[in-house]
Parts: C-alpha cells; structure tokens; sequence
C-alpha cells in the first residue's frame, strides 16, 4: 500500500486574500473553491507541477483528536524548483517579499548558491505561514 501525501493544510485568516496570494500572486492552480457544508467553505490549490496540493479552509472542525492550527503557525514546507533563480526572479515579480538565496556553509547560513540540494530561499504568505524553496538538481519524475 503506498502513502501519499496529497493535501497539506495551511490555515489562513481571510480565504479570499490567500487565494488571491497563492492562486494570482503565485499561480498555483485553483482546483476547488467551494461551501462543502453549511459554514465551510474549502479552496485547493495545487503548485505547478506538484502532485499535493495545499487546502486553505474556513469553518472546518478540526478533526477528532487534532489540534486546531492557527493563522501563520505553518513552516518549513519546501517547494523543490530546479532553477532557484527564476524561482526568486518569479516571486520578485509578483511582489512577494522574499529573501536572499542562501546554503549551508561552514559558519552556518551563508549567503549566495551552494551545490546540488543546498540552495535555498524562504517568503511567507499574508497571515506569516513560511515557506522554504530549495533548488534540486532535477524534475521529481528524473530523479
């Protein structure tokens, strides 16, 4: 049995201002935008490329013995690019405020590209939610 992850939840304050960040802003692809019973409405979105999309949602219970996040609580999600310029370039133009492309290095972070898997940029959306996007060396279906 395989086990795929295909949703991630990311929990928004105003469902409107987040499409318009990650569907307009970002041009991930709008899957869904819908009232799925009384009081909640649920927009899916998927990143181009991906095969897991992201599920910003209003009036949702949370589920039986899980905690309830809050706006601006989610971090560390990568999104893998294989060109970590554009990808700046791409936010940049969309007026995401982002930061310096980063890597590891020998005192810690260090500013500028690294090799193979070790080049990163963060931005957050509206409510704060942080993202990491990491440079890989090839497509997900090359590797």
């Amino acid at each position: 049995m395989n086990w795929t992850l295909e949703v991630v939840p990311v929990p928004v304050s105003d469902l409107d201002r987040a499409k318009e960040f990650y569907g307009g802003r970002l041009g991930f692809k709008v899957d869904l935008d819908q009232e799925v019973a009384p009081g909640v409405r649920v927009i899916q979105i998927t990143p181009p490329g991906s095969r897991c999309s992201l599920s910003l949602v209003q009036g949702m219970p949370p589920f039986p013995g899980a905690r309830q996040m809050e706006p601006g609580t989610l971090h560390g999600l990568q999104l893998c690019v294989t060109d970590i310029d554009a990808a700046r370039a791409t936010l940049a133009a969309a007026g995401v405020e982002i930061s310096p492309v980063v890597h590891v290095g020998a005192s810690g972070w260090e500013e500028g590209r690294g090799q193979p898997w070790n080049s990163f940029l963060t931005f957050s959306d509206p409510d704060g939610n942080g993202w990491v996007v990491q440079e890989a060396p090839s497509e997900l279906s090359e590797r």
